[in-house]
């Protein structure tokens, strides 16, 4: 088959549903305060499998239309907590529906940046810093994800291309984005239920690019359009499905609330726990 210059440009698009959603807003027309959600479902096969990680992956993934003046840090903790307030709801539904499964998140999230997780815990890694938050606060919104930090290292990987991690909101304090974390009483250990942020401008993903040294990128389909002031400015993320079933279930495994492939070791050390995969 011959595949074109354009052909190559919409097969990236595709594999990559943040800018699809993206690019949807501006073909479809959508106005600011309005947007779209998806209902996501995909293979992983090169990730690696635990209690908290499956080749299949389903996601609500959602896109909104902003406006440049809410291109602000106080746009992304609106909707964190707007999100975060939904998840409470459903917590004590589950619970009028299963008396035994009794609600744990706080009514409020706690608010805390990387920078300031790393100051605090400089002697832990950014997963043991969200380990120590979330059991502390219960719900905890990490924000910041995918810049550098003082120590040169960054809490979490992001690309270039979707979330703005390099905007200064504090001095010294980077990032529009970040990860809605939870403490799981059944694993005993923290639970990432969702990612969002607000996505780049024009300025910000030249600046995201010549960052990571991924300038080339500039000359893409999609990169093309943002840089003409194509796209408009939006807001995103994407909700776990199963491990927010799993969580709200109180489930040890995601496996028991998706049907999925596992090893044969993790089928099997799950069967000696009485854990029963679907």
């Amino acid at each position: 088959f011959g595949i074109s210059a354009m052909d190559n440009a919409r097969v990236e698009i595709v594999q990559s549903l943040a800018k699809w959603k993206r690019m949807a807003l501006a073909d479809y027309g959508y106005e600011i305060g309005t947007g779209i959600y998806t209902d996501m479902n995909a293979l992983r096969p090169d990730d690696t499998v635990d209690a908290i990680h499956s080749v299949y992956v389903d996601q609500w993934d959602w896109e909104l239309v902003i406006s440049d003046e809410q291109r602000q840090l106080d746009t992304l903790l609106s909707v964190v907590q707007r999100i975060y307030r939904a998840i409470v709801r459903t917590e004590f539904v589950v619970h009028e529906q299963y008396p035994e499964i009794v609600p744990v998140l706080p009514k409020d999230i706690v608010f805390v940046h990387s920078e300031d997780a790393l100051q605090e815990f400089p002697d832990l890694s950014p997963e043991q810093r969200e380990y120590e938050l979330a059991k502390r606060h219960g719900a905890v919104f990490i924000i910041g994800i995918g810049g550098k930090l003082s120590n040169g290292e960054v809490h979490g990987g992001r690309a270039p291309d979707y979330d703005d991690w390099s905007t200064e909101t504090f001095p010294g304090k980077f990032g529009l984005n970040g990860d809605i974390i939870v403490w799981d009483p059944v694993r005993n250990n923290s639970l990432e239920l969702s990612s969002m942020g607000i996505r780049v401008n024009p300025s910000i993903l030249q600046k995201q690019l010549e960052i990571t040294g991924t300038t080339e990128r500039s000359q893409l389909y999609w990169h093309r359009r943002l840089l003409l002031g194509d796209l408009p400015q939006s807001i995103g993320g994407g909700i776990g499905q199963s491990r927010l079933c799993m969580f709200l279930l109180r489930k040890a495994h995601i496996g028991e609330v998706q049907a999925s492939v596992w090893p044969d070791d993790i089928s099997l050390a799950c069967k000696e726990k009485g854990i029963q995969l679907m």
